[in-house]
């Protein structure tokens, strides 16, 4: 029997039926505030009776535990799941999807904007070479040199594997059902949705979560320059499609995937104002700024976030900054490896 879900336990295991033949599977995430990471079994649209998964999650014994599990209360077992389709490629929404693979021989699909970060993976120890750059040219040495001393092995190549098909923007088809596939870039490159139009339903990853935002361009390659530029264009992009029903990979599923679209791009007006209104009348690094402002929420000031957030804030940062530069409400210039921000009136 599948389980009710109320909003507040989203993260609870258990099976959430959304609508018939489609499924909310939250697995646990270790050590994770995000506390779970949703996945999606689709029913009857594979030709070969399988099961389509949209996402892996994190390949650890506890979630495939809870996925058997859940696949058992559907009456179904790992054997089905044939198609998992990937919104992109953080641990843990990727990791699990190539176990599978090499225990089932499912096929796994992935957006092709992940191509270099997922060469990266495989050739870097660490993973985090791209994030300690940006930390460095923001101005904050000594964080990077703790978040690497800490975080040394945050990445293992060999959790990652080539996908089976790389997506671009088209549409998959799976029996006498369609799923369109989005890129949008902007959490990572390669982030790709999942829109089943005939059933108004988004398969959103991490693009667009109903109670958090997501962080910006946190990944092993370079995000381009400019990802919350590219995640704005992405937010905007939803809005051409008919509306439909959000399903997340953190969070509930909510009824509108435009109104918490027109939450996310007030939220960045609203951060983008605060962060030239910190710039003041001098020049300032990232690392200054960030530390300047609250953060989650809950409004936490930087000193209290942990090493690994102040990473992410202060890249999420610098990604602010960069858009008022390409806005030209501010300037930027580069000495001592450092970049420095200033207001322009």
């Amino acid at each position: 029997m599948t389980k009710r879900f109320d909003q507040g336990s989203w993260a609870t295991p258990g099976v959430q039926t959304v609508q018939p033949g489609v499924h909310r599977v939250p697995l646990p995430l270790p050590n994770d505030g995000l506390h779970a990471v949703n996945v999606y079994l689709l029913e009857d649209l594979a030709e070969d009776g399988g099961l389509v998964m949209i996402d892996g999650g994190w390949a650890i014994p506890e979630a495939r535990k809870t996925l058997e599990e859940a696949l058992s209360a559907i009456g179904r077992d790992l054997a089905d799941i044939s198609h998992i389709l990937v919104t992109h490629v953080h641990r843990d929404h990727y990791t699990q999807a190539v176990e599978l693979r090499r225990l089932l021989g499912s096929r796994v699909y992935l957006g092709a904007g992940e191509r270099r970060g997922l060469e990266l993976l495989n050739e870097l120890r660490g993973g985090l070479t791209c994030s300690l750059r940006i930390l460095r040219q923001a101005g904050a040495d000594k964080l990077a040199d703790h978040v690497q001393a800490t975080y040394p092995d945050l990445y293992q190549p060999e959790d990652w594997e080539t996908p089976d098909r790389w997506l671009g923007a088209e549409t998959l088809r799976f029996g006498g059902s369609e799923l369109q596939v989005i890129p949008t870039p902007g959490h990572t490159q390669g982030h790709v949705v999942f829109l089943d139009e005939q059933r108004g339903l988004m398969f959103s990853g991490d693009h667009v979560l109903p109670r958090i935002t997501p962080s910006i361009g946190f990944e092993a390659a370079d995000p381009g320059g400019r990802p919350l530029a590219a995640y704005l264009d992405s937010l905007h992009l939803m809005t051409q499609y008919a509306d439909a029903r959000l399903l997340p990979a953190h969070g509930p599923v909510t009824d509108s995937t435009h109104t918490r679209v027109a939450e996310l791009v007030a939220h960045h007006d609203d951060r983008l104002a605060k962060t030239l209104a910190t710039l003041g009348d001098g020049t300032h690094d990232a690392f200054r700024v960030a530390r300047a402002l609250a953060w989650t929420r809950r409004e936490v000031p930087f000193g209290e976030l942990s090493a690994l957030n102040q990473m992410l804030a202060v890249n999420e940062t610098v990604a602010h900054l960069d858009v008022l530069v390409l806005r030209g409400q501010a300037t930027v210039s580069g000495a001592d490896g450092v970049n420095r921000y200033t207001r322009l009136r």
